[in-house]
């Protein structure tokens, strides 16, 4: 048997192996031989400490203190186990005696993060600069300062702090990733990558270090590396939800919202009450046609603190909800407009009985979208069919005039105002100060940001048309504008507003620009065998729409099917769809997937498609107009909301009601119908040849004929307030 400090050494030298249960043997041998042995008592602390068993640690380190009371780095370790079991005041004065025995630099560091902890920001920098003032290259304390400075959102003096640290020690792994982080988050990405190369480097397993550098990669347009780097991180840690949410955000930029949704669903089912996770996943769905599934997701983020954001989402695309009625569109889009336009609403100040309308009305027609051109068919048209004699017209455009291009033909007196560079408080001002009588919104839920504006009501008189096709739900609009096919006189009661009706269609439409010369249908080239198509938005593409075109598949052999749209550019958005429709029988061979184009070249799809298919219930509208303008007929039907029946609105008005079907069975019977019949080539092939000519002459196309009723709609009015 050797001396006590033969012992004591070799117990010693146990622990500097990291033999921690012999070294810790050896400790309680010696304090058998001597229970007051100070420096086993520390050390055997310190193996517990070490083992994550605080409260033994805390019992030798008390013991050893009762016997050696200056021992400084006893008080130092007493103060972290302390701190371990969440004794924080007992910590801080632990720390504070072992700094008036030494003033060591690493005793101001656990003093410093303590305080840090307890939010007391200003001492903890001050026990930092203590410990660097006693040893300024202490990477460690610039490291922490350069924390404190980044918890507090002072990124450039923590940026400095961790270059210091990184200055002194090179190797530093957690400076390493903290600079990267900052200057990441000071938006300098080509900066960060090689700091957070290095980390990662250092820490491969870190799978949060691994998605702070697919977030930089992604940032330097470094799609799939950034996308290696967040699939190692799911490798390393597959429930770590932000890689998966990550992950999927990168998806869906790409644009593969098929994809972003099922990586968003595994962060929703890992972190259920991640808002921002349900609101991305309600906003993927939606744009793969999962229009009632996105609605769901959209109120459980609402529940789970998104609010305003996720409520406004479900008010937009409500009206191409399959489930949803009349009535739950009304219900959903006032929900979000009392709650966002509290304490505003309709002025009061009006006359409630008539008065007279002056000699000339000042009209202001409000938009974000005057620039394009293909939406803009049935405005431009009605603007350069007023009157000018009795309507001064001001447009009011988030966008320069010389962006629309030859659309617009100025007549004299008109007045138009770029709003673009104006908040919606100072735009209201404007118009108010431009004394417009009437505000006419063509902006609708298409343009969220602008809807307080219209909420200020900055005219006497605000009236939606174009782009509302269901009710606003909002206080501000008096009226909006549709037809007789839109909204039946037994709907109203689903409106906040009062409805104007102007006879045929309220979208009749002029195209003001040059478009692909009308072709030959393409029947006639395969035997008769239709080519049906739609270059609706993929989003109102739903489950219901996918099972009626397979069933109009199934029942009519030798068919095949087009779908182009923005929402196919990724080849996983295809694949989706590819499986929808074999989930319901039709195979590959029988569909055409093919994403955006330019805009000419887009309309020249319609060379490919012998009849057009409307989606349900959100019909098409600037679609349905295009594949009309090209010679295409539009197979639809009058369905149980404004939305679904836009298309019929616009074919009724052109004569041709034969391609309106009464619902959604006779929808597909006439789809097969026209696919079985050998009268249908010579019929689509007579029909394109003078198609141009019947819209020409017919409602649809009667933009000064639009215009008259507008302006009737416009002095009545003024004429009489709506409540």
């Amino acid at each position: 048997m050797g001396t006590e400090t033969d012992d004591l050494d070799e117990a010693l030298a146990h622990h500097r192996a990291g033999r921690l249960a012999e070294a810790a043997a050896g400790y309680r041998a010696v304090l058998l031989r001597n229970p007051r042995q100070p420096d086993a008592l520390y050390l055997l602390g310190m193996v517990a400490h070490q083992t994550g068993r605080s409260e033994p640690a805390i019992r030798m380190f008390r013991q050893a203190l009762a016997v050696k009371p200056d021992h400084a780095h006893c008080w130092n370790l007493l103060g972290l186990a302390l701190a371990a079991t969440g004794d924080e005041a007992g910590a801080e004065e632990s720390y504070r005696r072992a700094l008036a025995i030494e003033p060591s630099p690493g005793f101001f560091l656990n003093l410093g993060n303590l305080l840090k902890s307890r939010g007391r920001s200003t001492e903890a920098g001050d026990a930092y600069r203590d410990a660097l003032r006693r040893d300024s290259r202490f990477a460690a304390a610039h490291y922490s300062l350069g924390n404190l400075h980044r918890a507090t959102g002072d990124l450039e003096e923590a940026e400095a702090c961790f270059r210091r640290a990184l200055e002194t020690e090179p190797a530093h792994g957690d400076s390493l990733a903290a600079l990267g982080q900052t200057l990441q988050a000071l938006g300098r990405p080509s900066e960060a990558l090689p700091f957070l190369e290095q980390a990662v480097r250092r820490a491969p397993a870190d799978a949060g270090l691994a998605c702070d550098l697919g977030d930089t990669l992604t940032a330097l347009g470094r799609g799939a590396d950034a996308a290696q780097c967040y699939e190692s991180a799911i490798a390393t840690e597959p429930g770590f939800a932000r890689a998966w949410f990550a992950s999927a955000c990168l998806e869906r930029d790409r644009h593969d919202y098929a994809a972003a949704a099922e990586r968003f669903r595994q962060a929703c089912q890992l972190r259920p009450e991640w808002a921002e996770a349900h609101h991305n996943l309600g906003q993927a769905l939606f744009q793969t046609g999962q229009v009632d599934e996105a609605l769901a997701e959209f109120k459980v983020a609402a529940e789970a603190g998104s609010g305003d954001v996720s409520r406004a989402m479900a008010a937009v695309i409500v009206p191409g909800s399959p489930v949803a009625d009349n009535a739950t569109i009304l219900a959903v889009r006032q929900d979000w407009a009392r709650r966002e336009f509290a304490g505003t609403g309709r002025r009061d100040d009006r006359p409630q009985n008539a008065m007279v309308c002056p000699t000339k009305l000042r009209i202001g027609y409000l938009s974000s979208f005057f620039h394009r051109r293909n939406w803009m068919k049935p405005v431009w048209g009605v603007i350069h069919g007023h009157d000018r004699t009795g309507f001064e017209i001001h447009l009011f455009s988030d966008g320069p005039e010389e962006a629309i291009g030859e659309e617009y033909r100025r007549s004299a007196g008109d007045v138009f105002h770029d709003i673009s560079g104006l908040s919606n408080e100072a735009a209201a001002a404007a118009i108010e100060q431009a004394g417009v009588d009437v505000l006419v919104d063509l902006n609708g839920y298409s343009a969220m940001a602008r809807l307080p504006l219209v909420a200020a009501r900055p005219a006497p008189v605000v009236i939606g048309w174009f782009n509302l096709y269901a009710t606003s739900g909002m206080e501000a609009y008096d009226w909006l504008v549709g037809d007789a096919v839109t909204i039946p006189e037994e709907e109203e009661q689903f409106y906040c507003e009062r409805i104007a009706r102007v006879p045929g269609t309220y979208l009749a439409f002029e195209v003001g620009y040059p478009a692909p010369e009308v072709s030959a249908p393409p029947c006639l080239e395969t035997g008769g065998r239709l080519a049906f198509g739609s270059l609706a938005s993929q989003y109102k593409i739903t489950p219901e729409v996918v099972a009626a075109w397979s069933a109009i598949l199934r029942q009519a052999p030798g068919s095949t099917l087009l779908i182009r749209n923005a929402g196919l550019e990724a080849e996983g958005m295809r694949g989706f769809v590819r499986a929808r429709f074999e989930g319901e029988g039709i195979g590959a061979d029988r569909l055409d997937l093919e994403g955006p184009a330019e805009h000419d070249e887009f309309l020249g799809s319609y060379g490919r498609i012998d009849v057009a298919l409307d989606p349900f219930p959100y019909n098409g509208g600037t679609t349905t107009m295009e594949a009309l303008w090209q010679g295409v007929p539009v197979i639809s039907f009058r369905g149980d909301r404004w939305a679904a029946r836009t298309s019929a609105s616009l074919e009724l008005a052109a004569g041709l009601g034969e391609f309106v079907a009464a619902g959604r069975e006779g929808y597909v019977a006439l789809a097969v119908e026209l696919a079985r019949s050998a009268e249908t080539p010579p019929r689509l092939a007579e029909l394109r040849r003078n198609m141009r000519d019947r819209l020409r002459r017919s409602p649809a196309c009667d933009t000064a004929g639009l215009a008259r009723h507008l302006e009737r709609i416009y002095r009545e009015a003024v004429v009489f307030s709506p409540r």
